[in-house]
């Protein structure tokens, strides 16, 4: 069996088992068990999966290779079964298979490459939990403050560098957007709708929602951008005769890394009537520091470089980072997801010289 087949079979049996956010356990007991029979001494840190490599150095860095194992509900439109991979070689079906599977078998393939290899760092593999809610249990608590990968936790490593997986087609994202979502509520005054009475609540969403679409962010990066918003949901009134008192809508905002959050937050405040409340003002943009030797190794690799639209645990590892791996982002969260064969031993191959170069042009400090 192929090296490009074993990893295959292995995304397969990994589509089968559902694995929704905060609901992983099969799936991570299940790659737990892969792992410790490839002797890999996998470490369970809730449903998070933790390796490293057989040649650990406590006096070396060290650079981590984290890709999430969880998927997000199955979607509608499904002409497939969402849990039936397929038996095409050619071809890997079904939920999470993209986004982030062909990521996870990828970084696994190479990390049991380099497993016995002595580098000039320590290699780390983490298989996350938990990434597609923004959950408490996944990267948030295994990067934070005094959390599991922050100091030596029981013998593991802090690691210095992060190659987060996620569907690029293998281009290597240097910035990402942060995420920022604003809850509005707009406040009015029932009345009879035959005799106009109240104040609209809807009409008061209205007006703030185009103030808020006009509205032009000044700052913007060289880097990655503009900050862009949409409005994606509204829900307002009871029935068809009566003034609705109340309207809420949901703003997604993607911001650029020379803006703080909270800073946005204020700025469409100060243009609303609505009440505008943020549901998490933690995930702010990111950009692989300019002297950084992720950045210096892509470069010589000649990959093509980008800042990525769609947040991941980049927003969460608080650490040197850059974002690579198979697949194609626009398959993610869409019915009958897929990813080919030929993108999963783009991904082994790709993530191998990736660590080989880094190697190369590592000089110890």
């Amino acid at each position: 069996m192929t090296s490009r087949n074993e990893y295959t079979e292995l995304l397969r049996d990994m589509v089968r088992i559902p694995s929704p956010s905060f609901g992983e356990e099969r799936v991570a007991s299940f790659l737990q068990e892969r792992l410790d029979s490839w002797g890999l001494s996998c470490r369970r840190l809730r449903n998070n999966l933790v390796c490293v490599s057989r040649c650990f150095n406590p006096s070396l860095k060290t650079l981590a290779l984290d890709a999430h194992i969880d998927t997000v509900p199955v979607s509608a439109g499904y002409t497939r079964d969402p849990y039936d991979p397929g038996m095409d070689d050619s071809i890997v079906y079904g939920l999470g298979a993209n986004d982030d599977g062909g990521s996870v078998v990828s970084m696994i393939a190479a990390f049991r490459h380099f497993f016995c290899t002595p580098l000039k760092f320590n290699l780390m593999l983490v298989l996350s939990a938990e990434e597609e809610r923004s959950g408490d249990g996944g990267a948030s608590w295994l990067y934070s403050e005094g959390g599991p990968l922050d100091a030596h936790f029981e013998g593991l490593p802090s690691p210095d560098w992060v190659i987060v997986g996620e569907p690029t087609m293998m281009k290597a994202a240097t910035a990402e957007k942060g995420l920022l979502v604003l809850d509005g509520t707009a406040r009015g005054k029932s009345g009879h709708a035959a005799r106009g009475e109240g104040v609209n609540a809807l009409y008061i969403a209205m007006d703030d929602i185009a103030a808020i679409r006009a509205h032009e962010f000044r700052r913007v990066s060289d880097v990655s951008g503009k900050v862009t918003l949409n409005v994606t949901q509204i829900q307002a009134g009871s029935a068809h005769n009566i003034i609705p008192d109340k309207c809420c809508f949901t703003v997604d905002i993607r911001t650029n890394e020379l803006y703080d959050p909270s800073e946005v937050l204020e700025e469409l405040r100060a243009l609303c009537r609505s009440s505008l409340e943020a549901r998490n003002l933690a995930n702010r943009a990111r950009a692989t520091r300019a002297g950084s030797p992720l950045l210096a190794t892509a470069r010589r690799l000649g990959l093509e470089l980008f800042c990525s639209t769609t947040a991941s645990d980049w927003l969460r590892t608080r650490r040197d980072t850059i974002k690579m791996g198979p697949g194609d982002s626009s398959r993610s969260h869409t019915a009958d997801e897929y990813i080919l064969a030929d993108e999963i031993s783009a991904g082994i191959e790709g993530y191998t010289k990736f660590i080989g170069e880094f190697n190369n042009g590592y000089t110890l400090e």
